[in-house]
């Protein structure tokens, strides 16, 4: 069979600059001599291998397959098409994945190569049968997602920390978030992997070490915690101007005074930053004074109240569903969420010591 392919003539093409480099896989290296291109798509199994690498990335198992050829004889193939530039590869684990790159698809003698190529695969059916290839690819998928599970799936992905950091650009200021009554730290699992920075604040040393654990399992850099009280200096110094958030979780039952624990909390936010405070909704489950409760919830309503007592904006209350409130003793109880917003005409004030009522008791038994 003559091919027309292999005698011509391109004398408009200047590749006389490239220079072929073996095993680089990059694209684009044509040779500088036109005769060893020639040479190189002299075979016909080439020729199929080039054009089937034209249609679809695949690797060399693959095109083993749709050549019904050996692996080592593909290889040997597709590293002579690779070293004259007409081939590019990338690792896949322990495959190798091979395409014609598009620079050397614009070649006026790849081109014919390619177009006699696609022929020859027309000819034969492993141009067509490319897809079922692909099919197997997603056969292998399909096959592993089906096999039964090896436990049970409702509790939380050990990846969440991959998510919410990938959520976090979606977050229109996230450079500095408080996490006040931290207690055992498992609130900075969530803030951690969104916020630039996060300052963790709790009166209790014996928490804090458990939380100073969970920040050194989790290789949190980002994060600083502080033994004090709302009010400390420490804690005002690491917050400068004020946090974009300050988050209070199951806090607030704890403070004699929680209406004015709100208004310390908002003095914390920085202009424009975000309060939020998730705490029991009303209830009357008198055991959980135990667990050092001063108040069984709050209404929507007193919550709202605290927030407008603190000059917040925005305020909003939402119930959190009963499948979202974790297996710890409180887990029976209403939870909601408050989220309001301080205005972005607010500065920071100065806090000095014993201004308002202190109280940043933690996540104490609530797990």
């Amino acid at each position: 069979m003559r091919m027309h392919v292999y005698i011509e003539p391109v004398a408009d093409v200047d590749l006389s600059s490239s220079r072929s480099r073996p095993g680089s896989g990059e694209a684009g290296d044509l040779p500088s001599q036109r005769w060893d291109l020639y040479r190189v798509l002299s075979e016909p199994a080439r020729l199929r291998l080039l054009a089937l690498a034209a249609e679809e990335e695949l690797s060399i198992g693959e095109l083993a397959e749709l050549l019904g050829e050996a692996q080592p004889n593909v290889s040997r193939h597709a590293t002579a098409l690779r070293t004259a530039g007409l081939l590019s590869d990338r690792r896949e684990g322990t495959r190798t994945l091979v395409r014609v790159p598009v620079e050397a698809a614009r070649d006026a003698v790849v081109a014919d190569a390619l177009a006699s190529g696609k022929a020859l695969c027309e000819r034969d059916g492993s141009l067509g049968r490319i897809e079922q290839v692909l099919r197997a690819r997603e056969a292998a998928a399909h096959e592993f997602f089906a096999r039964p599970a090896k436990a049970r799936a409702d509790g939380i992905p050990a990846e969440l920390g991959a998510y919410l950091a990938a959520l976090a650009p979606l977050l229109p200021r996230r450079g500095l978030a408080l996490d006040a009554g931290t207690g055992e730290g498992r609130l900075l699992d969530v803030l951690a992997p969104v916020y630039e920075r996060v300052v963790a604040v709790d009166r209790s040393g014996a928490q804090l070490a458990r939380a100073r654990e969970r920040v050194s399992a989790r290789g949190f850099a980002n994060v600083t915690l502080i033994e004090g009280e709302l009010d400390s200096r420490d804690l005002r110094r690491a917050l400068g101007r004020g946090a974009d958030a300050v988050l209070a979780s199951r806090v607030l039952h704890h403070a004699p005074q929680p209406g004015k624990v709100v208004t310390q909390l908002a003095s914390l936010c920085a202009a424009g930053g975000a309060l939020v405070i998730i705490d029991y909704a009303h209830h009357d489950d008198e055991s959980m004074r135990d667990q050092a409760d001063a108040w069984l919830g709050f209404e929507p309503a007193e919550l709202r109240r605290f927030a407008r007592a603190a000059s917040l904006e925005d305020v909003r209350v939402t119930k959190i569903p009963a499948s979202l409130c974790g297996d710890g003793p409180d887990k029976h109880l209403p939870w909601q969420v408050m989220t309001a917003h301080k205005s972005e005409s607010h500065g920071t004030p100065s806090i000095s010591e014993g201004t308002v009522t202190r109280h940043t008791k933690g996540r104490h038994g609530h797990g």
